[in-house]
């Protein structure tokens, strides 16, 4: 048998000595080394102007109650109001979420938004954004983490547009074309927003579908398509390269369409409520600040260009493209206020779910917005404390009045025709002409609203054409008295005509044509 040498002794002493120390180690959690070799966890605090930026050396440091929040966002503009309270998007002393309210907030930047969803899956990150038209296409996928929605953050108000070709110049002259977009986003609900505007279907247009917004800019660029629904600064950046081409329509007048949410698993929710009304009632604040100060939205901008890698400048493009909300406007879009009469987030929501399924991309039930609609809570407990002007809901959007011009001679980007049966010589509006105008159009001078509306009373040719003006025009004023009266729409967006017989779509020789012609055309003016 081979004898062991002095220094194979040594040497098997040593191991069996580590192997205790790392095996107590392991049954310590880490203390023992950690201790050992100074590895507590600490928090290295450096400072850049004043801005907070800091190193952590784990994901609970400087968390007065673990982990702090993390939260996914993309390089957008909508989420200025808690980055900008956050002093940023580390997690550190200088935040007013840790001076204000005890809890840290770390914003995890990803514009891969397949992988950020996953990390949010996986519990790398606790709350995540989506747009709301867009949540319902994610639902069945998530339906095992039961998300639910936590607050409204913005609208978009330019972000989001469509760039055509030199001819295109309507909604309707899009039939036949093809048209770029990145389907299940933000940007095909916008487009399918803008054809139904436009009385056209997805069936009208050859839709080339895209991964995403920025190869749809690029396809229409290399003059692939004939129009493409893009994300701002793409809108621009397309028409300076092609010849002819424009922004045919936005979100800066489609103001009510696409709008950012954040939500977390309904089981991360309930264990950390109070965390939770803590960073929305912080990031309303923030916003509520930006909104109101000019001297804030460029301390934002200078934040948000710091963390983005952008200038100060783009930064602030950037949120001049949303309108970030507040308080007032999260009580609104959970429905919580009864006098409000505008888009709500159980709306898009609604619509926009039956608007996939009916085009075959949802095939499963999906849970219904009072179920996800979380946010109430958070929204009920601010109350109280989220006061003041600052802190209140986005008003109606008031119009100058109407124009020589706008009339009759301002270009209309879309035509909805609507026929609203009115007994002969009558321009009363009956209790089945007030439900056709709620269903198929209310919908729409909602989701429009800083678009200028033109209503076109039409009749058929019987009679004379005097009376017929004059019956027609009345006919339009009364459909513009009911949005006002009931909608609480500025009389002022609305443009009154009454063209009689003078613009038929059919043959008045036939009762049928003369049915056709008898009808109320809706027009977003540019």
């Amino acid at each position: 048998m081979a004898r062991l040498t002095t220094f194979s002794k040594l040497l098997i002493t040593i191991l069996i000595l580590l192997a205790l120390v790392f095996g107590f180690n392991f049954l310590t959690n880490g203390k023992l080394l950690s201790g050992v070799l100074g590895g507590d966890e600490t928090t290295v605090e450096a400072t850049d102007g004043g801005t907070g930026t800091s190193t952590t050396g784990s994901a609970t440091t400087g968390s007065s109650s673990g982990d702090p929040i993390r939260v996914g966002v993309v390089t957008w503009g909508g989420y200025a109001g808690g980055q900008y309270f956050n002093e940023g998007f580390k997690a550190t002393n200088q935040s007013r979420f840790k001076k204000e309210y005890g809890i840290d907030v770390e914003f995890v930047l990803n514009d891969d938004v397949v992988s950020s969803l996953n990390a949010w899956k996986n519990g790398d990150i606790d709350v995540h954004w989506y747009t709301i038209d867009a949540m319902p296409t994610i639902m069945p996928e998530m339906k095992d983490f039961d998300p639910v929605v936590l607050w409204q953050a913005d609208w978009s108000r330019g972000g989001d547009a469509i760039v055509v070709k030199r001819g295109i110049n309507s909604v309707q002259d899009l039939r036949g074309k093809t048209v770029a977009v990145a389907e299940l986003t933000p940007s095909h609900s916008f487009l399918l927003w803008l054809l139904d505007a436009g009385d056209l279907k997805p069936e009208d247009i050859k839709i080339v579908a895209q991964p995403s917004a920025i190869e749809a800019a690029a396809a229409f660029k290399s003059g692939q398509v004939d129009a493409a629904v893009v994300w701002s600064p793409d809108d621009e950046l397309s028409v300076r390269s092609v010849p002819g081409s424009k922004i045919l329509e936005s979100t800066r007048s489609a103001s009510n369409i696409i709008s950012d949410v954040f939500f977390a698993k309904r089981s991360y929710a309930e264990a950390n409520r109070d965390r939770l009304q803590k960073l929305y009632e912080g990031w309303m604040r923030g916003a509520a600040e930006i909104n109101s100060s000019a001297a804030a939205k460029q301390k934002a901008a200078k934040i948000l260009g710091r963390e983005m890698s952008l200038s100060e400048a783009d930064a602030l493009g950037m949120m001049n493209n949303v309108r970030l909300t507040t308080h007032g406007d999260n009580v609104n879009f959970f429905s919580q206020n009864s006098d409000f009469r505008g888009v709500t987030g159980g709306d898009l929501y609604r619509r926009m779910a039956q608007e996939y399924k009916d085009l075959g991309f949802i095939n499963s039930s999906i849970a219904p917005f009072r179920s996800v609609a979380y946010g109430g809570n958070l929204v009920s407990e601010a109350n109280a404390r989220l006061t003041g002007s600052e802190h209140a809901g986005e008003g109606r959007t008031d119009f100058a009045p109407v124009t020589e011009e706008e009339g009759t001679d301002k270009e209309a980007i879309a035509t909805k025709r609507i026929s609203i049966n009115f007994p002969t010589g009558v321009s009363t509006l009956d209790d089945n002409a007030k439900q056709i105008i709620d269903e198929e159009f209310v919908p729409i001078a909602k989701a429009f609203g800083n678009a200028r509306i033109r209503i076109e009373g039409n009749t058929d040719n019987t009679g004379s054409l005097a009376t017929n003006i004059a019956l027609s025009k009345r006919r339009a004023q009364a459909v513009a008295a009911y949005l006002t009266r009931e909608y609480n729409m500025d009389n002022d967006r609305f443009i009154i005509v009454g063209n009689g017989p003078n613009k038929p779509i059919a043959n008045n020789s036939s009762e049928s044509g003369r049915a056709q012609n008898r009808r109320t055309d809706f027009e977003i003016v540019r």
